[in-house]
């Protein structure tokens, strides 16, 4: 049968997606380009954000649709939005084939089959603590992937759906963690971004290191710092990345294996999602205004060009105009490479949907725009700063801009394009570039 994966959201939908596809194929289906080629189409779905899910649905929708033209058979939903929203999901959508929540991916081949076979409005919740089937399985087509080492989230912010609808922690257990790595790497596997909800919590729910495991080299006792030691030995590895990060988590030890492992690149993605002690508290996030731009300073202070991004949440329930000028002043202060501002949504079920959200649409709209403008600057002054130096980049192909400059990544994730001069360089190889010229988001340079 031939299918087509829609996906929307996170990384971690990205990797389920790809996991679901490398499935797929492995049970006898054929991944096709186009949507007008496709027989079964699924759609993972995010619901971090209403707009995100009504997109998933709406597309959905759509599909089902063409179902009564003959141009699709068969529709399938996956994700966070399955499990929000359980059995109601074919009150939205009646004539779905299947709907499977995100710790039940690897059941999607059989779920086909079974469809198939005559069955319909299928549904499958996981629980909580359910471990899904094919993490480990990856259409290895390029030199980067992603590798989910944490699933789920236990942090409970105020604001956040994902611990209901991706269920409590599991980190994967260290030598299946590296064991993936090390057969990406033998496909030709250059770079892997390690991905968590909170991935700094990496082994703190349940061991990810047990008593046969031989101990750290480099005496790391800390779950984490000991995987990125362990996967800097693997062999034709050449960079490693995480997301998403918490401040809790900038340990001593991850700044020494920072130091330590040049394959560890340079860059954290940290959220803060607000300046104000008195918000971030009700936020529940577990750190003050303080705590974080400590973890800041320290990842700094060993290198001043190290790069963070973050995000931010504008017009949460009772924030002031003195609780916002506290995030602009801590964004300042932390000097962030970029920063992602969402303007705040309630959340079925979350703590914060029963307060009032009494910050109008267009003042949240003016903090957003004040914070986007603010960003825009700092931006363009941090990367002012590379002017001159040397970046080692990885080569990712031509720009999405302009099809005659190539792009890649440094260490920091900064993009960096450059002109290929007449000879451009492979896909996935590395090249030194002189930075010539900087812009907010991007820095131009020429091979050296």
């Amino acid at each position: 049968m031939k299918f087509l994966i829609h996906t929307y959201g996170c990384q971690m939908n990205v990797r389920d997606s790809e996991a679901v596809g490398a499935l797929l194929v492995a049970a006898g289906h054929e991944r096709v380009e186009k949507e007008e080629d496709a027989e079964l189409v699924v759609v993972n779905s995010c619901t971090v954000r209403d707009k995100a899910e009504q997109k998933a649905i709406g597309k959905s929708g759509n599909l089902i649709a063409l179902k009564k033209y003959g141009k699709k058979k068969m529709v399938g939903l996956m994700g966070c939005a399955v499990k929000r929203m359980g059995a109601d999901v074919f009150k939205a959508l009646p004539d779905l084939d299947f709907a499977v929540g995100p710790r039940r991916f690897g059941m999607i081949p059989r779920l086909v089959e079974r469809c198939l076979a005559g069955e319909k409005r299928i549904l499958e919740i996981p629980d909580e603590d359910e471990v899904p089937e094919g993490l480990s399985a990856h259409s290895v087509s390029g030199f980067q992937a992603f590798v989910t080492i944490l699933l789920g989230c236990d942090n409970r912010c105020s604001y956040c759906i994902v611990p209901d609808v991706r269920g409590h922690e599991y980190s994967r257990p260290a030598r299946e963690v590296v064991a993936e790595v090390e057969v990406l790497a033998k496909h030709g596997v250059k770079e892997v971004c390690l991905l968590g909800q909170s991935v700094l919590r990496y082994g703190v729910r349940n061991p990810a290191w047990d008593e046969n495991d031989p101990p750290s080299p480099g005496g790391y006792t800390e779950p984490f710092p000991r995987l990125l030691e362990a996967l800097s030995k693997v062999e034709g590895l050449e960079r490693i990345r995480f997301t998403s990060a918490h401040p809790k988590g900038c340990t001593d030890e991850l700044v020494r294996a920072y130091a330590e492992f040049p394959k560890v690149c340079r860059h954290l993605h940290l959220p803060v999602q607000s300046g104000s002690d008195r918000l971030l508290k009700e936020m529940g996030r577990r750190y003050t205004r303080e705590e974080y731009l400590t973890a800041v300073k320290r990842l700094r202070d060993f290198d001043p060009e190290f790069a963070l991004t973050t995000d931010i949440i504008v017009g949460y329930p009772g924030e002031t105009e003195e609780d916002f000028e506290a995030t602009r002043s801590l964004m300042e202060e932390a000097g962030f490479d970029n920063s992602f501002i969402f303007k705040y949504s309630p959340r079925p079920g979350t703590r914060s949907a029963k307060l009032e959200d009494d910050v109008t649409k267009e003042e949240k709209e003016r903090r957003d725009q004040v914070l986007l403008s603010d960003q825009e600057a700092r931006g363009q002054a941090r990367n002012n700063l590379l002017v001159g130096t040397v970046r080692e980049i990885l080569v990712e192909g031509p720009s999405l801009r302009n099809a005659q400059r190539w792009s890649g990544r440094d260490s920091g994730n900064r993009i960096v394009v450059f002109e290929p001069d007449g000879n451009p360089p492979e896909k996935g190889s590395f090249v030194k570039i002189e930075i010539l010229e900087a812009h907010p988001q991007i820095l131009l340079g020429r091979r050296v």
